[in-house]
């Protein structure tokens, strides 16, 4: 009988299995076809994000323990290759590489309806809201939002108003917005 050892971690890269945000767990399928490894919530919530998309491409630290092989950290996830167009119809006239020159900006869910397939934001510091599509989350590596939750969002003014056209974990709106706003401070002020 071999017992594991607990303070060897391994990475490996893989894709999502399926990832359930109200039971706190998942699994990841590794590129290298072992066994199935466990992701847990808190090591997602570690990463900045409470769900994941399935098939998205995830890269974690594993560590080999006496239940099996568990996630321990993740390096990076990218989002489920996209098959055809853009993910909503609202989004199809404007160029790829003009929606990755938008900023991202801070944001907190208002709500989700992952059942009704949409839900609202509101942007940090402006009023009004910011539609949130469920293919468009799909589409960034999510699979669920949470009431409350912080988010960095990519927004375009759609036919219907403003709307999310890429949603990342929260850090990455804070860290642009705080970019810009050294960036565009005055010579010689305190911020520099």
């Amino acid at each position: 009988m071999t017992i594991a050892d607990d303070t060897v971690v391994t990475e490996v890269h893989g894709a999502i299995k399926w990832f359930d945000p109200a039971r706190g767990f998942g699994f990841i399928i590794s590129d290298d076809e072992g066994p199935d490894i466990l992701l847990h919530t808190n090591v997602l919530r570690n990463f900045g994000q409470s769900s994941v998309a399935d098939l998205a491409r995830i890269s974690v630290l594993v560590q080999h323990t006496s239940r099996g092989l568990q996630a321990v950290k993740i390096l990076s996830i990218e989002p489920p290759e996209q098959v055809g167009g853009p993910p909503i119809s609202d989004l199809a006239d404007t160029p790829p590489e003009v929606l990755a020159a938008i900023p991202f900006q801070p944001a907190r869910v208002k709500w989700f309806d992952k059942t009704k397939g949409f839900g609202f934001a509101n942007l940090f510091g402006r009023p009004g809201d910011v539609f949130l599509h469920c293919e468009v989350l799909r589409m960034s590596g999510l699979s669920d939002l949470g009431v409350g939750e912080a988010v960095a969002l990519r927004v375009v003014d759609g036919r219907r108003g403003l709307m999310a056209a890429q949603i990342a974990a929260w850090d990455r709106g804070s860290i642009e917005a705080e970019h810009d706003r050294t960036a565009n401070a005055p010579a010689g002020s305190a911020e520099e």
